[in-house]
């Protein structure tokens, strides 16, 4: 009984401990609630306050704004209405000048008609005044005119004549000067040796035995080797040699290197001679194809197909008045060069115009044509430049000079082949030119005698003074350095010089 009493008793303090807890929460939210009540009015009263003064302030912001704008406003109305008068004054200025320039045309296109009738009249009195002076002097105004120019310049011919060598010599000497410049340079620079070179035709053999074995019995050995080598050979009387002949110098290399194996070896039979000529022709094949990449590599030209390099190669074996022609052809790839530097002209072009320009010598045996046609139709026929073979075609003069690099490449080879020891020439052919020469010269009407001096290099002319006068004198030196140009072959250039003597002889007693 006492346990359900205090349990009673706990439920009821627990509920009033309940209602109380509630009343006392209620009371508390109540309190809180009026609290934030209060605290949202006055932060209304603040945010109405704040907002009233920031629209006080954008409005007076606003206003102040307004007026500016309308004070600039009327200012550029103000600007305007300014420029708009000046404008207007401006119009009318330009309307005034407009009516002064009107009236100065006016009166320019007056004067001009009064000017062109006082022309008028001065061109009909000079028509008059040149009929009376035709009909008075009783000859025409071109008559006039060539009779007065042949006084002039008979009074003057000695004045004209001074002048016109002063002249001549001046350009001449500075032309001259610079000419000799860049050539000198040109070969300073490169100074390369110039001894002649000889391709060896004959094969020494170390005894007279070796002779007939080399002709073989019936001389079938001999006959064979030809047949291979397509070369002749000479077995003569001659000690110690054996000589190789064709026009082929390629085949004379490949005979000599062959006909030196088989000596060496000394199995000299049908057969063993068709190998070692075949082994031989390869390795003058190798030699050519390295020489003419050496060539081009050299002289920095790749652009070259490999038949025209092969080609090239072949010139190693070619000589003219003893001068190897590959190293001819390299030395005046080099020259060009320096001289195209110099003049500004394409240096490519200019050394690989020189380089080949006498390709055609190494097939010139074998193909119709002069070395220069053969060289072309190579060329063209291996797709090379075109200015290329424009710049090798008029190194002998066949062609005209179309471009500064073809006149290079004529200069670059007559200085390298004009260099002391680097060709020989016959006695023979030497004395041919000087007499040719001469011969031309004495055919030219008032020359007295004429001496061909320095091998051929200058010829000096005498002339009668009494048949010919200076100026004339001048003009026919120019006509024989034409004719010999026209009619000669020569290396380099010929000095024309013309001497014209008077002797006055007086007695005083």
């Amino acid at each position: 009984m006492s346990i359900t009493i205090i349990i009673l008793t706990g439920v009821i303090v627990l509920l009033v401990g309940a209602v109380l807890g509630y009343y006392l929460r209620l009371i508390v939210a109540l309190g809180k609630k009026r609290s934030i009540e209060i605290d949202i009015k006055q932060m209304t009263v603040v945010a109405k306050e704040e907002a009233q003064k920031i629209t006080d302030e954008a409005k007076a912001k606003a206003e102040e704004k307004l007026a500016k704008v309308e004070a600039e406003e009327k200012k550029r109305e103000q600007e305007f209405k300014d420029t708009e008068k000046r404008l207007i004054k401006k119009d009318e200025l330009l309307d005034e000048r407009q009516r002064e320039v009107d009236k100065e045309v006016e009166n320019i296109k007056l004067k001009v008609e009064e000017i062109k009738k006082i022309q008028e009249k001065v061109l009909g009195i000079e028509a008059e005044k040149r009929t009376e002076l035709e009909r008075v002097a009783n000859l025409t105004q071109e008559q006039a005119k060539e009779e007065l120019l042949r006084d002039i310049e008979k009074k003057y011919e000695e004045d004209f004549l001074v002048r016109i060598v002063k002249l001549e010599n001046s350009n001449e000497e500075k032309l001259e000067r610079r000419a000799k410049d860049i050539l000198a340079t040109s070969i300073q620079r490169l100074a390369s040796s110039t001894a002649s070179e000889f391709m060896i035709t004959t094969v020494a053999i170390p005894n007279n035995e070796i002779k007939g074995k080399i002709i073989g019995k019936e001389g079938r050995n001999i006959r064979s080797f030809e047949r291979a080598a397509g070369v002749e050979l000479i077995v003569d009387d001659t000690p110690g040699s054996i000589v190789i002949s064709s026009f082929d110098p390629v085949r004379r290399q490949v005979a000599r290197l062959a006909l030196e194996n088989l000596i060496l070896d000394g199995r000299i039979q049908p057969a063993k001679i068709e190998e070692i000529v075949e082994d031989a022709k390869e390795k003058i094949n190798k030699i050519i194809k390295e020489k003419g990449e050496q060539a081009v590599y050299e002289c920095g030209i790749f652009n070259f197909d490999p038949r025209i390099v092969a080609i090239i190669g072949r010139l190693y074996f070619r000589t003219s008045y003893g001068q190897n022609v590959l190293q001819h052809s390299i030395e005046m790839a080099h020259i060009a060069g320096m001289i195209a530097e110099e003049l500004g002209a394409d240096v490519a072009i200019a050394k690989a115009g020189a380089l080949v320009h006498d390709i055609g010598k190494a097939l010139d045996h074998e193909v119709q044509g002069t070395h220069v046609e053969i060289g072309m139709r190579i060329l063209q026929k291996f797709g090379a430049d075109e200015r290329i073979v424009t710049a090798m075609k008029s190194h002998h003069e066949d062609y005209p000079y179309e471009t500064i690099e073809s006149i290079i490449v004529q200069t670059a080879d007559a200085i390298s082949g004009g260099r002391p020891g680097a060709r020989r020439d016959s006695v023979e052919n030497y004395l041919k030119r000087l007499q040719e020469l001469e011969a031309l010269v004495n055919g030219f009407p008032a020359v007295e005698k004429s001496y061909a001096l320095q091998a051929g290099r200058e010829i000096r002319i005498f002339v009668t003074p009494e048949k010919i006068s200076d100026v004339e004198a001048k003009l026919m030196a120019r006509e024989i350095a034409t004719k010999i140009e026209q009619e000669l072959k020569y290396p380099g250039e010929i000095k024309v010089t013309m001497i014209r003597e008077t002797k006055i002889i007086e007695y005083a007693r």
